[in-house]
């Protein structure tokens, strides 16, 4: 459930079409109980929501994305964590749903909430919300979550939980969230006389950095960046955040990229790419691919989620202690996003309230379930990466300290962007669409030396104004 690469996966990729789906495609995610619950609840509980479950409370939930058996250590925790739940309500049947391969991908997603075919409890991403409830898909909670059901509710950035609701109404429960930052090769910049302990915190200090890097030769290139997938389209928006842009106006129906903004961001990766040749000659790169060349010393730096550090130790065989991260560059603000579970409209109330006990236990407590950092230490797992990281108050230092405690890596490479955070916004309405369409901008300047700037970012926010019109 926390593995950074399938959180990324449906965040960054493309949404494809249903049609392409057949049902057996679905089947490999699990079908929830039918809406009537097809007797799997014998309720025992009140029948006020904003009552905890009762112990004595009969029922079947079934719950997307439990770790797949390759994930041995993940699936003993999460096995361990049913125990755990149980022995406070032992009539309560976690019926965990694993996906081969990643879990939910855009296409499979999409299709799986057209046929209503979701778990009861299944997992989103924050950009999924108007997706979820264009297709009825979620319930309301908002009755049903509360201090007495979820302790720790005031200690939840309300930035998080903003991104669950709509028009007031609160339809999911988050289990992480992220803000971007500049990853560093710390290796890369000891040999190009650069330190480590202080990332660029700049565009220029970016382009000089990326440049004193890439004239370490030996295909080394500076600075990464993705073009493809809808990725290219992610980063163009972090970018713009980052020096103060936007992507779409407040009112949320026009595009705003076109401006003197925008074509700072083109034209500074432009000149990277063509001028200073400190990107590498390889592009229409998407997720993963700057991961190898930074984990391979063939990078020396991204942006990307803290996150990604976990996946390049675990899945690449990359050594923590050769990565750093600072805040992103430009300072002004940064993407942020995250995941969550919802929870599947018209199912019973007693399985509602028993998935918030369990979404409660699992993923929001300080101390257990997720956040048990000695286990996960004692598991072979990472611990101190500085995100997820969504508590306020006392929980947040209880979970910072026991993080420090149990750290399996060098937290203090980490110091800038803990330091000295860059608020986060969120990403635009109909992202995946709209970062499809400035996939063209981000690969037109990185692959063409003549491209017209002007051209690429008023073709986009043409194309991106009859998306938002289309809403």
């Amino acid at each position: 459930m926390r593995s950074a690469r399938f959180r990324r996966t449906r965040r960054a990729s493309a949404v494809a079409l249903v049609s392409a789906l057949t049902l057996s495609a679905l089947a490999a995610c699990g079908t929830s109980s039918s809406d009537n619950d097809g007797g799997a609840s014998q309720g025992s509980g009140s029948s006020d929501p904003s009552a905890p479950l009762d112990p004595k409370t009969k029922v079947t939930i079934t719950i997307d994305c439990m770790p797949p058996k390759t994930k041995a250590a993940e699936l003993k925790e999460w096995k361990e964590d049913v125990a755990e739940f149980n022995k406070t309500y032992p009539n309560v049947t976690i019926d965990g749903r694993s996906t081969p391969g990643q879990c939910l991908e855009p296409p499979r997603f999409t299709a799986m909430l057209k046929a209503k075919s979701q778990p009861d409890v299944f997992y989103t991403y924050f950009t999924d919300l108007p997706q979820v409830l264009d297709n009825d898909g979620a319930e309301d909670i908002t009755a049903y979550v509360n201090d007495r059901t979820v302790p720790l509710l005031k200690d939840i950035d309300p930035n998080v939980l903003g991104s669950l609701k709509q028009d007031g109404k609160l339809y999911g429960l988050p289990t992480s969230n992220y803000t971007m930052g500049l990853l560093i090769n710390r290796k890369l910049f000891r040999q190009a006389g650069l330190d480590p302990d202080t990332p660029p915190r700049t565009w220029p200090e970016v382009r000089s950095a990326a440049k004193k890097i890439a004239g370490l030769g030996n295909g080394i290139a500076g600075f990464g960046e993705y073009s493809a997938g809808n990725q290219g389209g992610w980063h163009f928006t972090a970018q713009m955040y980052s020096v103060g842009g936007e992507i779409v106006d407040s009112s949320g129906e026009k595009a705003a990229f076109d401006n003197a903004l925008g074509k700072q961001v083109a034209e500074n990766l432009h000149a990277m790419r063509w001028e200073d040749d400190s990107m590498g000659k390889t592009q229409l790169l998407k997720w993963g691919d700057l991961q190898k060349q930074i984990a391979t010393d063939k990078l020396g730096m991204f942006l990307a989620a803290p996150d990604d550090i976990a996946y390049m130790a675990q899945q690449l065989g990359a050594k923590y202690e050769n990565f750093g991260m600072g805040p992103i560059p430009g300072g002004k603000n940064t993407l942020a996003g995250g995941n969550n579970y919802m929870i599947k409209k018209g199912i019973s109330a007693d399985k509602i309230k028993a998935a918030i006990a369990w979404l409660n236990f699992k993923d929001l407590t300080v101390g257990k379930g997720q956040f048990d950092w000695a286990r996960t230490k004692a598991d072979g797992l990472p611990v101190g990466v500085p995100q997820p990281n969504f508590w306020l108050n006392g929980s947040k230092t209880k979970d910072n300290a026991a993080r420090a405690e149990n750290a399996t890596m060098p937290v203090e490479n980490f110091r800038t962007f803990m330091a000295d955070p860059v608020a986060g916004k969120a990403e635009p309405p109909k992202a995946q669409e709209i970062y499809k369409v400035l996939d063209n901008v981000m690969s037109g300047i990185l692959t063409d030396k003549d491209a017209d700037v002007d051209k690429l970012l008023g073709t986009a926010e043409s194309q991106v104004n009859q998306i938002l019109a289309n809403q």
